[in-house]
């Protein structure tokens, strides 16, 4: 998408007939409220962009209950400045994941309360003030652990994820098991999570440690940190796949958005 691209609103909703048709059919029992919901929430609503290379997908959030988060790369600036006022306009909060630098400094400029996080390569916008769209407050809490400092770009992307989620999260730095003792200490409070997301390279052994003290999901990242035999995090995803701590579930390497999404769904049902 070239710098001159821009996203304009098609949307498919029910028109006041259909609508109309649906709510009679609710109230005279053809329908059940379950099943018109289900058409509502089924019912297209895109923002395409004009050369149709960008397909924002703005009923995301009553589908999936959350909204459409934005995959940076190979999207121009512009492009991603219009993607983020097309979901503050309705209401949504806004998430960029992998930004750049000169990504990241353009949407400063054109919104200047967005939250960047160089660290963890995003950029996020609140929702406007006040809108009931936003997503709601989770009453589930959520741990995030990095084994070593070396994950931490990683683990800072499932924290910003989770924050752009509204969710109560905390971030753990360094306690990976060649010093264990530093996970014991904080064992008690880790068993009030509704999730876990644990983040490690090299022989990626953090995430079935913790499960092991846990009764709730944990989502482990094997990340890319390692030498040689690591295998750019190989190693560690094939372990974490073995795990035999049965509450562990992997994601793809490096991948701290995906596990901060899911911990935040996971939150957000308990």
């Amino acid at each position: 998408m070239t710098d001159s691209s821009r996203l304009e609103g098609k949307h498919t909703v029910p028109n006041s007939e259909e609508l109309k048709t649906l709510l009679l059919a609710i109230q005279s029992g053809k329908v059940g409220v379950d099943a018109g919901l289900e058409q509502l929430r089924s019912t297209g609503d895109y923002s395409l962009s004009e050369s149709d290379d960008l397909c924002l997908d703005t009923g995301r959030a009553s589908r999936c209950g959350l909204p459409e988060v934005v995959y940076a790369p190979g999207k121009s600036a512009n492009a991603l400045s219009r993607a983020f006022e097309t979901l503050q306009d309705i209401g949504q909060p806004c998430l960029a994941t992998r930004v750049s630098r000169e990504q990241s400094i353009a949407l400063q400029k054109r919104f200047p309360e967005v939250i960047t996080n160089e660290l963890a390569r995003t950029v996020r916008l609140p929702a406007p003030d006040g809108n009931e769209t936003s997503p709601a407050s989770s009453s589930g809490r959520v741990f995030v652990l990095s084994a070593g400092t070396s994950d931490r770009p990683v683990a800072e992307e499932a924290l910003e994820t989770l924050c752009w989620a509204n969710c109560d999260v905390e971030l753990i730095l360094d306690i990976g098991v060649a010093g264990p003792q530093r996970l014991l200490r904080h064992v008690n409070r880790l068993r009030t999570a509704a999730a876990i997301v644990v983040v490690a390279g090299m022989e990626g052994a953090l995430p079935s440690v913790v499960a092991g003290h846990v009764g709730c999901p944990v989502f482990a990242v094997p990340t890319s940190v390692g030498y040689g035999a690591a295998f750019g995090g190989v190693a560690a995803l094939l372990s974490m796949l073995n795990s035999c701590a049965a509450n562990v579930a992997v994601v793809n390497i490096d991948a701290g958005f995906k596990a901060g999404y899911l911990a935040a769904l996971v939150a957000r049902q308990s």
